[in-house]
């Protein structure tokens, strides 16, 4: 009987989810079974990300070729225009699933929240696997108890084509679970160009920069008369700091059933 959890990772020669395998081949409870990258497709994983393990991962075009090898987890760091039908397809073959990728609606959320209860697994997506957005996203949640005024900022490069960011999704949904900031003006009763006080998402207003110079910032800034109080990541431009984060979303994404958003709602404080 195999006592490592199997791992598929779809996107797994980007940025990131490249860090990650490196993360899966030195860890000795998980095997890194199969890949997707359509740019990389018919090759072993080893050939392209370096250094690479010392068994083979075949790297395949689609998630349904993939999902031929067995496994438990599959880690999607694909692009929202694909991830949402990567995710259905795992939970649909009884697999379960860590969320890298950004960009997914809320209303996907529930799609995929129906679709993991139907099937009795799990869905785990964490907008950022950093520790210190883990962190935030507490503080922040504790901050909104005490500070009724709020907005959040979300800064990437240019090139990233989602706004908001995952990041800046999941932030403001866990917020909304506390409760909805004061606004003394209203989008509706704002003065000259509305949109320029932001999206109005859970309704709090969140605003993106995409510049360059950026890697991925995220802020939370509350106020209160005479005060105010900003809580800020900002990452480098390494991948490695998402990694311990991720492995253990893998190692914890079994431990429930349904859909969670977050790595804190999977870690002890």
């Amino acid at each position: 009987m195999n006592s490592k959890l199997r791992v598929c990772v779809a996107g797994a020669t980007g940025w990131a989810a490249s860090e990650l395998c490196k993360g899966i081949w030195a860890t000795d409870d998980l095997e890194l079974v199969s890949a997707v990258s359509r740019t990389h497709a018919g090759k072993q994983l080893h050939e392209v990300i370096q250094p690479g393990g010392n068994k083979p991962v075949p790297v395949f075009a689609s998630m349904s070729e993939a999902l031929k090898i067995p496994c438990d987890v599959m880690v999607e760091y694909t692009s929202p225009q694909t991830a949402k039908q990567n995710i259905l397809h795992a939970l649909a073959a009884g697999v379960n699933v860590v969320v890298g990728t950004s960009g997914l609606s809320d209303a996907d959320y529930q799609d995929i929240a129906l679709e993991a209860d139907k099937r009795s697994k799990s869905v785990l997506a964490v907008g950022n696997f950093a520790i210190s957005v883990v962190l935030l996203n507490r503080f922040a949640s504790m901050a909104a108890k005490y500070m009724p005024y709020w907005e959040i900022i979300d800064y990437a490069k240019q090139t990233k084509v989602d706004a908001p960011s995952g990041s800046a999704l999941e932030l403001s949904d866990r917020l909304s679970r506390v409760g909805r900031p004061k606004v003394d003006i209203s989008m509706t009763d704002t003065k000259g160009v509305k949109e320029t006080r932001g999206a109005n998402i859970h309704g709090m207003h969140v605003h993106s920069v995409r510049l360059p110079g950026f890697v991925i910032s995220l802020e939370a800034i509350f106020g209160l008369e005479d005060e105010k109080l900003t809580i800020r990541h900002d990452a480098g431009a390494s991948a490695k700091p998402y990694v311990a984060g991720a492995l253990l979303a893998i190692h914890n994404v079994g431990s429930f059933t349904g859909l969670k958003r977050g790595l804190d709602s999977v870690m002890e404080f």
